[in-house]
């Protein structure tokens, strides 16, 4: 048996998932271990403290820092709003007045003398963290957030754009190798999770995010389709936190790439099944896979620990590495001793037959496992 040093991708109709849901900062958790909670269940909510204004009081009334007391109309603690007289001063006999007024909805937090200078702090935000699944909470972390658990299927992809969603899922294509295209988006998948094949077109992407589609799941996606939905180029370090009203998750890669069968097939069954999304992807240290969960859906069945990063005969994998990028085989031999490749390196390799049929030789690094 060897060992893979990728994250495998997890296919399965039956897993134990946990999710830790954790607040930003210290706050309230508002659940107990043992609490059922919905995807829309909030389970700790806290108030992210706003930035500091600076009012140069003194420059603007014209009159020295060391004076800033005498003319102030407010004091420390003091809750503002925009356009509240916070100085003011008053020339021949009270009968001109000059005023310094907030320019921001606030609270005072410091006046000083040496500078003139009133800071003006903006009202905090409001920062609710939702339970994203539904099942139980198993931990409570105190004062910081939660874990929940649940058990149902598991979809990874490759990649992703877009933030956490909440949907119905919905096939919008007949076989995993189907491109969707514009007019298969519908006003009618406001909402929904849509299911395509190898390919989105980007005019078909655009229309599911004017419909209010809440997610795409796809084999392939173009690059250059992506970047226009995304109005910007795709970065290397963590995605999901893009201003997008539509996530999207490829499984198998760029281009136009068919679904894996049994990726499709699963997403087939849970057709009419709400799904929770998350686009999230992080390729480097700390691997995040973006991910489609539908907690308790169909029977269950055995499945491997998602810790499980073996390799043995058999094995689904796919190669994460040209020149066989993106393609899926099963592992056909394991040769014990390290070998020598082009980059001069000796590594463990392994053998694989890929679904094209064709016979290789690659890094053990270089492939992850596909849990079935």
């Amino acid at each position: 048996m060897g060992t893979a040093y990728t994250p495998g991708l997890k296919v399965t109709p039956w897993a134990t998932i946990r999710k830790t849901r954790r607040l930003p900062l210290k706050g309230e958790v508002t659940v107990r271990v043992g609490d059922p909670v919905e995807p829309e269940t909030v389970v700790a909510r806290t108030e992210l403290p706003g930035i500091m204004r600076t009012v140069r009081v003194a420059e603007m009334l014209g009159i020295e820092p060391s004076d800033l007391e005498r003319v102030v109309k407010v004091a420390v603690g003091d809750e503002v709003a925009r356009g509240t007289v916070i100085a003011e001063t008053k020339s021949f006999f009270g009968l001109l007045k000059n005023e310094c007024k907030s320019p921001i909805d606030g609270t005072v937090e410091l006046m000083s003398p040496i500078s003139g200078h009133v800071g003006i702090r903006y009202r905090p935000t409001p920062v609710e963290v939702k339970a994203y699944i539904k099942g139980k909470v198993t931990e409570v972390i105190s004062g910081e957030g939660v874990v929940v658990e649940t058990a149902g299927a598991l979809v990874q992809g490759i990649f992703g754009v877009g933030g956490e969603r909440l949907g119905e899922i919905k096939l919008v294509a007949s076989g995993p190798d189907e491109v969707a295209q514009e007019e298969r988006i519908t006003e009618d998948l406001a909402g929904k999770v849509i299911v395509c094949g190898s390919n989105i077109t980007g005019d078909a992407l655009r229309r599911a995010a004017e419909v209010g589609v809440a997610g795409v799941v796809v084999g392939g996606i173009i690059d250059r389709d992506l970047i226009s939905y995304l109005g910007h180029d795709i970065g290397v370090a963590i995605t999901g936190q893009e201003d997008i009203p539509t996530t999207v998750i490829v499984t198998e890669g760029f281009g136009v790439m068919r679904m894996a069968d049994r990726t499709f097939e699963l997403l087939r069954s849970l057709e009419g099944h709400q799904a929770s999304m998350n686009g999230a992807t992080q390729i480097r240290a700390g691997v995040i896979r973006p991910e489609i969960i539908v907690p308790a859906a169909g029977e269950r069945r055995r499945a491997k620990s998602l810790d499980d990063q073996s390799l043995d005969l058999g094995t689904k994998i796919r190669v994460i590495r040209e020149p066989h990028f993106g393609l899926l085989g099963k592992v056909t031999a394991l040769p014990p001793e390290p070998v020598l490749i082009e980059s001069g390196s000796k590594v463990r390799i392994l053998e694989a037959e890929l679904e094209n049929g064709t016979k290789v030789s690659v890094p053990r690094a270089n492939v992850e496992i596909i849990q079935e």
